[in-house]
C-alpha cells in the first residue's frame, strides 16, 4: 500500500470551467479518506485524475513515492470500483474477477488463490460460475469489489459504488466496505453525494463545493464545528437550521433577535459576539438540539414559539417542521410519543451549547465562541 498525494491540482475543461480548484490533499497509508458534496462539485474528477482516466490542468499527483502525471492508467497500480459495476456480461464471476490478474501473466495457481480467498472474504463462493445477468445488484457490487481486491492494489477508488442500490442494500454494503477496509488496511479514496454514507464511512471527510475543499477532517469533528454555512448545512440529515437576524445588546447583555422572538446569547459566546451586536448574523441549530416542554433535556431560558406544520413519523422518533413569521421551515427531531400535533402552538427551547453563529451568506463563516 502507500499514500497518496494531490498537491495544487486543477482541472481546467473547454470554455475555461474550472471543475477543480488548487486540491491539495495527503492521504496516509492505509487511510481511507472519503470526498464527499453536491453534485458537479469536482469529486469524481478528482477521483479521475488520481486514477489517471482524466488529464490534470496543473499541479502534482503522488502514489507512493512516484509522481504518476504522466503514469497511464494501467501503470499506476490502483484499482477502481465504479457506480456501474462495469462487468463482462459473457464473462462468469471468477472470469470476472481474474481477467486482470491474466492479462498481468500472473500464474493460473496464484490466481485460483486470489479469486478464491476474496470471494470467500466477499461471501461469493457459491457465486463463481454464474454470469453476471444472474446476480443482483447487490451480488454484482460484491464482484466489483472482488476484481479489485484481487489486485491487491496501492490504492482503491470507489467512485460512488452505491448508488444504485436500494435504500436497505445500501446500508448493509457500507457496513460491508468498511470491515473490508478494516481487514485489508487499504489506502482507500471513496467519492459520494450521500452524506450519511461519508460520515459512517471515512477515517477522514473531504467536503467539495465548486471544485474546492470547504473542510477536512474528522466526521465528528466537522458536525461538530462546521467551518461555514454551506459545511453545517450539507451534512446532517435532516440539515441544519438557519435562522436569520441580529445580535443586539440591552444594557449589557447581548440576545439574538430572529424576527420574531429573542434568545438569550450564552455567558461562554458573549465575548465573540459583542463586536457583532447591531449586525445581521445567522444562527444554526441542528433539528437535534431543540426540544419541547414536554421533553426538555435542558435549560428552558431559551425557547421561541412556533407553529406545528408537519409532522413526520420515524419509529420512535418523529422530524417535526416549525415555523415562525419570520421563518417559515425550521425542523425538530422528537420524541415520538411526545403528542405534537399540526396545527398547535408550541414553544420550543435551543440547547445554547450546541447552537452556532455564522457570517451572513450561503458560505458564511461560524464565528468562533466558547459555547462551541
Amino acid at each position: 500500500m502507500a499514500g497518496v498525494i494531490l498537491k495544487d491540482v486543477c482541472k481546467i475543461f473547454d470554455g475555461g470551467v474550472r471543475a477543480v480548484d488548487n486540491f491539495t490533499l495527503d492521504i496516509q497509508d492505509r487511510e481511507f479518506v472519503v470526498l464527499v458534496g453536491p453534485s458537479g462539485c469536482g469529486k469524481s474528477t478528482t477521483l479521475r485524475m488520481v486514477a489517471g482516466l482524466e488529464e490534470i490542468s496543473s499541479g502534482t499527483i503522488t502514489i507512493g513515492d512516484k509522481v504518476v502525471n504522466d503514469v497511464p492508467p494501467k501503470d499506476r497500480d490502483i484499482a477502481m470500483v465504479f457506480q456501474s459495476y462495469a462487468l463482462y456480461p459473457h464473462m462468469s464471476v471468477y472470469e470476472n474477477m481474474a481477467f486482470a490478474l491474466k492479462l498481468r501473466k500472473i500464474p493460473k495457481t496464484a490466481i485460483e488463490e486470489k479469486v478464491k480467498h476474496a470471494a470467500k472474504v466477499l461471501m461469493i463462493e457459491h457465486l463463481l460460475e454464474r454470469k453476471p445477468k444472474a446476480l443482483s445488484g447487490g451480488q454484482r457490487q460484491r464482484v466489483a469489489l472482488g476484481r479489485a481486491i484481487v489486485r491487491d492494489p496501492k490504492c482503491f477508488l470507489f467512485d460512488e459504488p452505491l448508488s444504485n442500490l436500494d435504500a436497505k442494500l445500501r446500508v448493509e454494503m457500507r457496513a460491508e466496505i468498511k470491515q473490508l477496509h478494516m481487514g485489508l488496511n487499504a489506502t482507500t479514496m471513496y467519492v459520494t453525494h450521500d452524506q450519511e454514507e461519508a460520515m459512517t464511512l471515512g477515517d477522514r471527510v473531504v467536503v467539495m463545493k465548486d471544485g474546492l475543499i470547504q473542510q477536512s477532517g474528522g466526521a465528528l469533528e466537522i458536525y461538530q464545528r462546521p467551518v461555514n454555512r454551506f459545511v453545517a448545512g450539507f451534512l446532517g440529515s435532516p440539515p441544519m437550521n438557519f435562522l436569520s437576524g441580529k445580535i443586539i445588546d440591552e444594557g449589557g447583555a447581548l440576545w439574538f433577535d430572529e424576527g420574531s422572538g429573542k434568545l438569550p446569547v450564552p455567558p461562554s459566546a458573549k465575548s465573540g459576539l459583542a463586536a457583532y451586536a447591531g449586525k445581521p448574523l445567522v444562527l444554526g441549530v441542528r433539528p437535534e438540539a431543540l426540544c419541547d416542554a414536554q421533553h426538555a433535556r435542558f435549560s428552558t431560558e431559551a425557547g421561541l414559539d412556533f407553529r406545528v406544520m408537519l409532522v413526520q413519523p420515524l419509529g420512535d422518533k418523529m422530524d417535526v417542521t416549525l415555523a415562525t413569521d419570520a421563518h417559515p421551515r425550521v425542523v425538530a427531531h422528537l420524541d415520538a410519543f411526545s403528542g405534537v400535533q399540526a396545527g398547535q402552538t408550541l414553544r420550543m427551547f435551543f440547547d445554547l451549547s450546541r447552537v452556532h453563529f455564522f457570517e451572513p451568506g450561503d458560505e458564511g463563516k461560524r464565528i468562533a465562541t466558547g459555547a462551541n
